[in-house]
């Protein structure tokens, strides 16, 4: 590294510019995993360049998402393990914007931390390079950010965010939504990233032993809490090529009762068949262990859903047999009626 870039001052104030460097170089090999066709740069610029194949789209549109990993990241913190939280800040963002039917194209990453450490800037980095990889998309750019005196050494924020891209006229917007369309459940891997304020506190994961066994979840539970969230850019896209999708909801922080809605217009109303929800053991744990009612336990994770997908009766057949060959194990949850509660559990 040239001595050009050493700055005696800055680094007596708490910031280290050459483990900046030499964390960029690190996560090199990681990025590039992620290259597709479009990438013009890579890292290292003042900006990430990519240049989007839209032929075929009469009117492109493009579509945005931002996201963090929120307080999972204490989880990774305590166990001492980076590479895989970088998956879910990946997911957190393209879950989203396959909901309205976008491709995800690129995505950049923002790392704020305490202390500068390459190695480990490297881990996160490349949690964030296999989440792409899984949704298809390139990690074009992103800032690694020192924060000395208002950070603890130890700590990190990862946040980012996605752009993707969609034929204006094959936005997804529940206009053709009707009642007898059916609800599809695709299962999450897990708790996802969502709700982990309440996770924490019920497991006191700063006084726990998260690398106990715990039989009932069939591994640590650290392992159980660190459990990547699970990404559905394929299975959708491959999805929306054969079937007329009315609606998708990404279940994340606010559970069923706040998700689900959103993909439902005025007049309808989603109604969930409650026994028919596949509900993983790390949430009947939490719910124990916690003595939290079932309907805040549907208000604030996933359940075991990690995805909702509503198309017509008479493609459920069709729909579910294209989920499974995408690597799925979708399910029927519910159905569309009318009414204007937006969505019951019954």
């Amino acid at each position: 590294m040239s001595t050009l870039s050493h700055s005696a001052s800055y680094a007596a104030a708490g910031v280290n510019i050459e483990a900046g460097y030499e964390g960029v170089r690190l996560m090199k090999k990681h990025v590039q995993r992620t290259f597709i066709p479009g990438v013009v740069s890579g890292i290292g610029g003042f900006g990430g360049l990519f240049q989007p194949d839209l032929s075929g789209m009469k009117e492109p549109v493009l579509v945005s998402g931002t996201d963090g990993v929120g307080t999972k990241q204490r989880i990774a913190q305590l166990m001492g393990r980076h590479d895989t939280v970088g998956i879910d800040c990946v997911a957190m963002c393209v879950n989203d914007i396959i909901c309205c039917g976008a491709r995800p194209l690129f995505f950049l990453d923002y790392i704020a931390i305490g202390k500068n450490d390459p190695e480990k800037v490297a881990l996160l980095v490349s949690g964030v390079a296999e989440g792409c990889v899984q949704a298809g998309c390139a990690l074009i750019g992103g800032e690694t950010a020192e924060h000395p005196g208002t950070m603890a050494a130890d700590d990190y924020d990862l946040a980012g965010f996605s752009v993707g891209a969609v034929d204006r006229a094959r936005v997804l917007d529940n206009s053709r939504m009707q009642p007898g369309d059916v609800i599809l459940a695709l299962p999450s891997s897990g708790l996802h990233s969502n709700g982990y304020s309440l996770v924490r506190k019920v497991f006191d994961v700063e006084n726990t032993d998260l690398d106990r066994f715990v039989p009932d979840l069939g591994q640590t539970l650290g392992e159980a809490l660190l459990t990547p969230t699970r990404i559905y850019v394929k299975p959708i896209l491959a999805l929306l090529e054969d079937i007329d999708v009315r609606g998708i909801s990404h279940i994340t922080g606010g559970g069923f009762y706040e998700n689900i809605p959103r993909s439902v217009p005025e007049g309808l109303c989603a109604r969930i068949r409650r026994d028919a929800v596949k509900i993983p053991p790390i949430f009947r744990l939490l719910q124990k262990s916690g003595n939290i009612p079932e309907r805040d336990m549907f208000n604030t994770f996933n359940m075991g859903v990690g995805m909702s997908v509503i198309v017509p009766a008479a493609q459920a057949g069709r729909a579910l047999a294209i989920l499974r060959v995408a690597g799925e194990d979708p399910y029927l949850i519910g159905t569309i009626a009318a009414g204007d509660e937006k969505i019951v559990l019954e």
